[in-house]
């Protein structure tokens, strides 16, 4: 199983939604079981610089089956995966947007957003992994 471009789009509409109700334009990312990309938007007025840096958050997101957040949360220079985000081509985002999308108990992909503060990046991908 994996994320299909319909998948992608229904999270990225409700993930765009939250952005809207939030007032903070985003970039928002879906990949897929791969960590390839499906579908990916930037909404008006977000930043240029986000767009990356939401593709890696999904990107993160699936390859390592967890919340950017936490993964974060458990790099700090005390934790079990301090230096992680120099890893893969620094591809490794450790700051809240990326959330594992699942299906039948299994990861299938991962949505990243970037565009706001660390919690206004996860609500909005929040958002979008509940209308997976």
């Amino acid at each position: 199983m994996t994320v299909k471009l319909e998948d992608a789009r229904r999270v990225i509409a409700a993930a765009e939604a939250k952005a809207d109700e939030i007032g903070q334009p985003m970039n928002i990312a879906v990949v897929d079981a791969g960590g390839n990309l499906v579908a990916h938007v930037r909404q008006d007025g977000a930043w240029i610089g986000s767009v990356d840096i939401s593709i890696s958050k999904a990107w993160t997101s699936r390859a390592f089956d967890i919340s950017t957040k936490d993964l974060g949360d458990n790099s700090q220079s005390t934790q079990q995966f301090f230096g992680i985000n120099t890893t893969n081509g620094g591809r490794v985002a450790i700051f809240a947007g990326g959330i594992p999308l699942t299906r039948d108990g299994a990861v299938v992909g991962a949505v990243g957003v970037s565009g706001g503060s660390g919690a206004q990046d996860h609500s909005v991908a929040e958002a979008g992994a509940a209308a997976f």
